[in-house]
């Protein structure tokens, strides 16, 4: 077997836009293998507690990381896909806590003594629609059933229109040392498009604040492909947000799915750029980003070199989850709150979808699943091999051949000719030992990830995927 292999840097990007353009389509992200579209209906509450109950006798060590879903929001984004709840009335959250208690109750008692935690993430909607009382009830709910570790990372999603400084300073002080601050677009007319007006400077108060407090890491949220946008707008957006010098920068693609996400039918489709268009914003944000010292780690994130996920890139030990990617070992999920997902063990869970359902199962004592799935062989096989891909940028033959007791070649014959037409672009190398995706290939991963998926090439979803670039 062949052990010598060219230099390989998991760092390094080409933005090759005639590939870019020949090779993009619609695929999933990938935040979990199989994604959520082939979750079911046949995975019910009695398997999600057996899979919890296997950790409480010692199936797995690990500590676990938690996701809470607080679906409020004051005002509704026009490109928004997030299950959300458009409300003022802050009311509406004291209930939502009483039911998330009861739900974090259930949980913890099926899993037994409490559990460690390395990891909790607050998404939306809007997590700060709660007020700093709300916040601290919830944080005083999962420290009484669960253990929170020192050096755990513990994030929430910011909306800098609702946020002060002595807010961001209390979040501190319960324990939050992560941040994400949606920003989107700074350009007027491309805010009043999409019903989300936001100043520069009450979003740099925010990043301040986190600064001061002593937050390990700073996210920004971006997205390209919003009505009105140019070229030279988005390039003033991404040279103010640079200028705040956040740790990370998400730089989303918008995916138009008016037929599914109601609020996309108030945006006039006549306003979107055309696909070259979006080219454009997207390479020349590449090269300021790259220009300023960010690092590409992966599909739509940059991070500074001494950022933790770029030094896990170049470490080898990146990870992807459904709060993306993360800086710590694959470990157990606990999703809490409506429309939430899980992974525990082989399963995947998750949560009833409307907040009626979700408190109706929990009035019942029922923990709230609605839907999920228990991966087979195959699926574990596939998404070491997606996670790999995904993280790392590479992946070596024989230790999937060793620890899935197959012959790659064979069991991937299917794949085969893909993989050769992927290195015949030059998006990656393939010796039969060892895949290296290439420079040039780092922007399409989702298309090489894609190969894999015997569930998208065999079953029909219903799901509508966003584009890949």
């Amino acid at each position: 077997m062949n052990t010598t292999h060219p230099p390989f840097s998991p760092t390094r990007c080409e933005f090759d836009r005639a590939l870019i353009a020949r090779l993009d389509g619609a695929g999933p992200r990938y935040t979990s293998y199989p994604t959520a579209d082939r979750f079911t209906d046949d995975f019910s509450a009695k398997d999600y507690r057996h899979w919890l109950q296997q950790r409480k006798i010692g199936a797995n060590s690990r500590p676990i990381s938690l996701y809470v879903h607080l679906p409020f929001c004051n005002t509704v984004c026009y490109y928004c896909g997030c299950n959300k709840i458009i409300t003022k009335d802050k009311s509406r959250a004291d209930r939502y806590l009483d039911y998330l208690e009861k739900e974090v109750g259930l949980v913890a008692d099926v899993l037994g003594p409490r559990e460690k935690v390395i990891q909790l993430h607050f998404g939306g909607g809007t997590p700060t629609f709660l007020s700093d009382e709300q916040l601290e009830r919830l944080m005083g709910i999962l420290r009484t059933r669960f253990e929170f570790l020192a050096e755990g990372e513990y994030s929430i999603e910011i909306d800098p229109r609702k946020v002060t400084r002595d807010t961001v300073l209390h979040l501190a002080r319960l324990g939050f040392n992560r941040m994400s601050v949606g920003v989107q677009d700074f350009e007027p007319r491309v805010q009043q498009a999409v019903n989300r007006i936001q100043s520069e400077e009450e979003t740099r108060v925010v990043i301040d604040a986190a600064r001061e407090a002593g937050f390990r890491s700073v996210s920004v949220d971006l997205i390209y492909g919003l009505p009105l946008q140019t070229q030279a707008s988005v390039a003033a957006t991404v040279d103010k947000v640079i200028a705040m010098g956040p740790d990370r920068i998400a730089l989303y693609n918008y995916a138009h799915l008016p037929t599914v996400f109601m609020p996309q039918r108030r945006i006039n489709e006549a306003d979107l750029p055309l696909p070259p268009v979006k080219l454009d914003i997207l390479q020349h944000s590449v090269e300021q980003l790259s220009t300023a010292g960010y690092v590409f780690i992966g599909m739509d994130h940059f991070a500074k070199p001494e950022d933790d996920l770029t030094v896990a890139l170049r470490q080898g030990r990146l990870q992807r989850n459904f709060q993306g990617y993360s800086t710590h070992a694959d470990c157990d999920m606990i999703g809490f709150g409506v429309s939430s997902i899980g992974k525990v063990g082989p399963c995947y869970s998750q949560n009833e979808k409307d907040l009626e359902s979700y408190y109706a199962a929990l009035d019942e004592n029922r923990l709230p699943v609605l839907r999920g799935m228990v991966l087979d062989g195959d699926d574990i096989l596939r998404r070491s091999i997606i996670q790999a891909l995904m993280c790392r940028f590479a992946l070596s033959v024989e230790a999937i051949e060793q620890v899935h007791g197959i012959n790659f070649a064979e069991y991937f014959a299917a794949e085969m000719p893909a993989i050769r037409e992927f290195q015949q672009q030059g998006l990656l190398t393939f010796d039969g030992d060892f895949l290296m995706v290439q420079p040039k290939g780092r922007f399409l991963i989702r298309n090489i990830a894609m190969a894999f998926d015997r569930h998208l090439r065999e079953r029909q979803t219903k799901a509508r995927y966003s584009r890949t670039i």
